[in-house]
This record gives structure tokens, sequence and C-alpha cells, in this order.
């Protein structure tokens, strides 16, 4: 397959976390390869739940060892990374089949987690600790 057969038939789809942005790219016709930042996803994710939580999307339609997955993540954490991969890799999905959207849905995979770091204010330690009050 050439490079421009294989553009033809890739999906690709942003997904974010906390600070982490995931580019992910589905390759339909594929053989089941998995490659984060051009390295295997196993020995990207060294834990097992951060496995879990990349592969779901795949597990839930079905197509786990069916699909060629390319993502480049940057930014944030590895739990941030991942969180990030699942939800591009569940828009892909969704854009290649709309009837899987529902399934998604119920399950929260396209559900983008607004949680993020809260920012420091002046005069205090941190976001919410405080400098320690002293009478004398």
């Amino acid at each position: 397959m050439s490079t421009a057969e294989a553009k033809q038939t890739a999906i690709a789809a942003t997904g974010r976390r906390k600070q982490a942005v995931a580019r992910v790219r589905l390759i339909k016709e594929g053989t089941g390869k998995f490659y984060i930042n051009g390295n295997q996803w196993d020995h990207y994710f060294t834990t097992v739940a951060h496995r879990i939580t990349v592969t779901q999307p795949l597990e839930r339609a079905g197509l786990m060892g069916k699909v060629d997955v390319r993502a480049t993540v940057n930014g944030g954490g590895i739990t941030g990374q991942a969180g990030a991969i699942r939800l591009g890799l569940a828009r892909a999905l969704i854009r290649d089949n709309a009837e899987l959207k529902a399934s998604f849905k119920e399950v929260k995979f396209l559900t983008r987690d607004p949680r993020a770091k809260e920012r420091k204010k002046y005069g205090q330690k941190g976001p919410r600790a405080k400098f320690q009050w002293t009478k004398r």
C-alpha cells in the first residue's frame, strides 16, 4: 500500500486532557499495529491501567487487532496522555462509524475531561494554600 492510499483510508482526530494533546490517525485496513510517538504502545505505556485506558474504544467497537493506530501526543503527564489518546481514538472511530456514538456516550468516551490544574493566586502559597498567619 502506498502512502497516498494510506492517507485516503486514514481518519484523523484530536483528543485533549489536562495539558496533553493527542493527534490520532486511524488506518482502517490494518493489522493491529499501535504506535505512539513512533514507539509501540506497550513500550510507551508501561502500566496496565494506562494500556487499558488507551485500548478501551477499540475493544468497545470490536476492532482490536483490525485497525492500525498512529498517535502523536505531547504535553502533560502519562495519565493525561493516555486520556487524550482515548478521546482522540473514540472521535476517530465515530467519524468512521456513526453508529458507535451512542455506545461511546454511554461509557463517556466522548466526554472531554475539563479538569485542569488551578492557577496559583497572588499573595498566597498556592491555588488554595495560604501563608501561615502570625499574630506577633
